[in-house]
């Protein structure tokens, strides 16, 4: 039911959202919920790196935002059909290191995913918080 009051391809600020509703939301949809709690990174390589462990990517992941790009898309748009995406990126940093110029280029990142996989009809919403 949650889902339902979220728009399908959306990145967006976690606002009022509860991470434990939006999992058992994903879940209750049949969806993907890939989940990230970045409390300890404090640059865009610390960033990439919790993202990549947290969401299982392959040991060659090259952590910068191309490879995030490629893993949120390509990698697994050719492992098979995907039932959606729930993403959560708890705690980005907000410091010198991670400024808004660093953090609005990761966030792109998946704003292009939601909008390759709407092109796929595929569901892929993400929300994130800050430090």
């Amino acid at each position: 039911m949650l889902l339902q009051t979220v728009r399908p391809n959306i990145v967006q600020a976690i606002r009022a959202y509860r991470v434990e509703d939006l999992m058992h939301a994903a879940q209750d949809a049949g969806q993907h919920f890939l989940y990230a709690n970045l409390t300890e990174a404090q640059s865009k390589q610390d960033v990439l790196e919790g993202i990549a462990q947290a969401f299982l990517f392959p040991a060659h992941f090259g952590k910068n935002l191309d490879a995030l790009h490629d893993c949120m898309t390509d990698l697994v748009h050719k492992s098979g059909a995907q039932p959606g995406f729930v993403v959560v990126l708890e705690q980005l940093p907000d410091n010198a290191k991670f400024d808004r110029e660093v953090r609005e280029q990761l966030l792109d990142v998946f704003r292009e995913a939601a909008d390759y996989w709407a092109d796929r009809k595929v569901q892929f919403r993400c929300f994130y918080s800050f430090q």
